[in-house]
C-alpha cells in the first residue's frame, strides 16, 4: 500500500489522538488544523486503510468510527458519554475452555463489547 499525504494525514490524526473517530470528525480536525483534504479523500483513504488491516472500523448505531489499532483487542463503551476505551484483555483458561466445551468450537483470538458508568 502505497502511503500518500492524505493516507499519512488520517493516520497520524488516528494515532496522536488514539481514540475512535468518525469521518467527519476526522475531516473537520484535519481541515481546522490547516491541513487542506476533501470529504472524499477522507473516506477513500479510510477504507483503504481498513481494508489493508492498518486500522480498525467500529460500525456503531450512530456510524462508523475509525481506531488506530488493528490487531485483536477488546472495547469497552461509556454509556453515558458514548466515549469507546480500548483493552488488553486476557480471559483466564479456564474460561475459555468452558466456552469451547459449550460451544465445541476451538477459540483461536476474541474480542470483548463492554459496556457500563464510571463509578461514582
Amino acid at each position: 500500500m502505497r502511503l500518500s499525504r492524505q493516507r499519512r494525514m488520517v493516520l497520524e490524526l488516528l494515532w496522536t489522538e488514539k481514540s475512535h473517530l468518525s469521518a467527519r470528525d476526522i475531516f473537520e480536525q484535519l481541515n481546522s488544523q490547516g491541513r487542506n483534504i476533501g470529504h472524499t479523500s477522507v473516506y477513500q483513504n479510510l477504507e483503504a486503510l481498513q481494508s489493508a488491516g492498518v486500522i480498525e472500523c467500529l460500525d456503531k448505531a450512530s456510524g462508523r468510527l475509525y481506531g488506530y489499532r488493528s490487531d485483536p483487542h477488546s472495547h469497552l463503551t461509556c454509556l453515558e458519554s458514548g466515549a469507546i476505551h480500548d483493552l488488553d484483555v486476557v480471559l483466564p483458561n479456564e474460561l475459555v475452555s468452558q466456552i469451547e466445551a459449550l460451544t465445541g468450537f476451538e477459540i483461536e483470538s476474541y474480542t470483548l463489547q463492554l459496556s457500563g458508568r464510571r463509578r461514582a
